[in-house]
C-alpha cells in the first residue's frame, strides 16, 4: 500500500530549518500514528477476520478525506492520520494477534528487520540527489502487479508463491521507500506534514507485514 499526495508549489524552497522541522515533525507524526495502530490491534485482537475488508475500506475513506482536508486544515488532517492508524490497526489485528499467538518471536524479528530496512532506504532516499520520481511511478505498477499476484495466490497453489511475494512486495517498498523519503526532502509545502506521515507509515506497515510472512513462515 502506498500513497501519494497533491500539494501545491510555493514560489521559494523551504529554508534549512524549515526542511529539519518538517521531518522532525514528520516523523513524529509516524511515530505517533504507529501507536495509535498499535493501540487499534490491540483493542481488536479478539476481532474475527471477517472485519478485516471492513476496517480497510473505512481506513483508506478516511485516507482520501485527509487528502482533502489537508490544505483546510492541518489540525483535521493530523486527526484523520491518527483515525487512519487505529483502522488499520483494527484491520491487522487478527493478523498480528495469531502471530503473537503461535509466534512471537516472528514478531520481535519482524519489527527489528522493519526498523533497519526503513531507517537504512529511508536515509538513502532523504540523502540522494538523483529523482526518482521516474522510478517511483515503475514501481507503483509493480505493486499493483503485486497485488493482482497476491489475489491469484488466494485461489491457485503456487509452490514458494508466498515467498516469492514476501521478498518482490520488500522489492517494490524499497524503491517507495527511498522515493517518499526523497519527497519528505524536497517538498515546498511545510503543510504536507501529515500527508507524508501516511505515506511512510503505510511503508512501514507493509513491510512490517512482509517481514512478519518470512519469518512467521520459516518456523513452519
Amino acid at each position: 500500500m502506498t500513497t501519494t499526495s497533491t500539494t501545491p508549489a510555493v514560489s521559494a524552497p523551504l529554508s534549512r530549518d524549515q526542511a529539519g522541522g518538517l521531518l522532525g515533525q514528520t516523523m513524529g507524526l509516524v511515530a505517533l500514528t504507529a501507536g495509535f495502530f498499535a493501540l487499534g490491534a490491540y483493542i481488536g485482537r479478539d476481532t474475527s477476520g471477517g472485519w478485516t475488508i471492513l476496517w480497510y475500506l473505512a481506513a483508506f475513506a478516511v485516507l482520501f478525506g485527509m487528502n482533502a482536508a489537508a490544505q483546510r486544515s492541518e489540525q483535521l488532517a493530523v486527526g484523520l492520520l491518527f483515525a487512519f492508524g487505529v483502522l488499520l490497526g483494527l484491520a491487522v489485528a487478527p493478523t498480528v494477534g495469531y502471530y503473537v499467538g503461535a509466534d512471537p518471536q516472528a514478531v520481535w524479528e519482524a519489527g527489528g528487520a522493519t526498523a533497519l530496512f526503513i531507517a537504512g532506504f529511508g536515509a538513502a532516499g532523504y540523502a540522494t540527489r538523483r529523482d526518482l520520481a521516474p522510478l517511483a511511478r515503475y514501481f507503483f505498477w509493480a505493486l499493483l502487479g503485486l497485488i493482482v499476484f497476491g489475489i491469484v495466490l488466494v485461489f491457485v497453489q503456487i509452490p514458494g508463491g508466498a515467498l516469492i511475494y514476501a521478498i518482490v512486495g520488500l522489492v517494490i517498498f524499497a524503491g517507495l521507500t527511498l522515493f517518499d523519503f526523497q519527497r519528505l526532502r524536497t517538498t515546498q509545502d511545510i503543510r504536507s506534514a501529515p500527508l507524508l506521515a501516511a505515506s511512510i507509515f503505510l511503508d512501514v506497515l507493509n513491510v512490517f507485514l512482509l517481514f512478519l510472512s518470512i519469518f512467521g513462515s520459516s518456523d513452519d
